[in-house]
């Protein structure tokens, strides 16, 4: 009788004490946190993109060449010559960024050394042609690929030339003339941008010029005139730099 009853007090203390492990157990376990079946995506880092609208202003300098075909009363062929050089300007102009479409207006004005002359093949004395000075006001088209800006452009431009007929044996001058004929002009350029607010371009131009009909007058009266017909081309490198925040977050 003692041993079962020590027996049954032996059971009922351990079903006590494994109950009382159990419920440990479990409140360790409730107290651990409920992990979720997904994590939360970082937020998204926003993209610098480069901004092409708005005011600029430039420098630009390069080459140029001239092609000047002289015919005496618009008639009689003298004979064509380059002229060649150097030219210094500016430029300032406005441009509206839309996706990446980039539309523009811009006026140029450039100092110009370009000369050459040829012999006249009807008379025998020397026609020289020099190109001063040239302006340009154009609208623009371009594509931009964020600081890379590929672009194309046409208007009209005007020359300021000086031509001198001289002897070709003394060289002294025989007559002079000045003309600012207007013409038209298209170009293209790429143009990228290397900081804030700045950027550099290479660009192309060709300017078809109206024939200038030029007279010479000389003290003991008029040799006449010549029709010249004019074209050139010129390849510059430029320096702008634009007016208020060139860079837009894009996420």
């Amino acid at each position: 009788m003692r041993v079962e009853m020590k027996n049954f007090l032996l059971t009922t203390v351990s079903i006590v004490a494994l109950g009382a492990i159990a419920s440990a157990s479990g409140a360790d376990l409730a107290a651990q946190p409920v992990q979720p079946l997904y994590s939360k995506a970082p937020p998204p880092v926003a993209a610098a993109i480069y901004d092409w609208s708005g005011l600029y202003v430039g420098v630009n300098g390069g080459l140029g060449s001239s092609s000047n075909c002289w015919d005496y009363n618009g008639r009689t062929p003298e004979g064509c010559h380059d002229a060649t050089g150097i030219t210094v300007g500016g430029q300032i102009g406005y441009r509206w960024q839309i996706g990446q479409i980039v539309l523009g207006v811009e006026g140029q004005g450039n100092w110009a050394d370009l000369s050459g002359s040829n012999v006249s093949i009807a008379f025998g004395d020397v026609d020289q042609s020099k190109i001063g000075a040239f302006g340009t006001m154009t609208g623009q088209i371009g594509y931009a690929l964020d600081t890379v800006l590929f672009y194309a452009k046409g208007g009209v431009a005007v020359a300021s030339n000086t031509y001198r007929v001289n002897s070709a044996v003394t060289g002294a001058q025989f007559a002079g003339a000045d003309s600012s004929p207007w013409g038209a002009t298209v170009g293209a350029g790429i143009e990228v941008g290397f900081a804030p607010n700045w950027s550099v371009s290479v660009e192309y131009d060709h300017l078809f010029m109206r024939d200038a009909d030029v007279n010479f007058v000389v003290a003991a009266g008029s040799l006449g005139g010549d029709r010249i017909r004019q074209d050139f081309d010129l390849v510059t490198a430029r320096l702008n730099y634009k007016f208020g925040g060139p860079i837009l977050l894009k996420y």
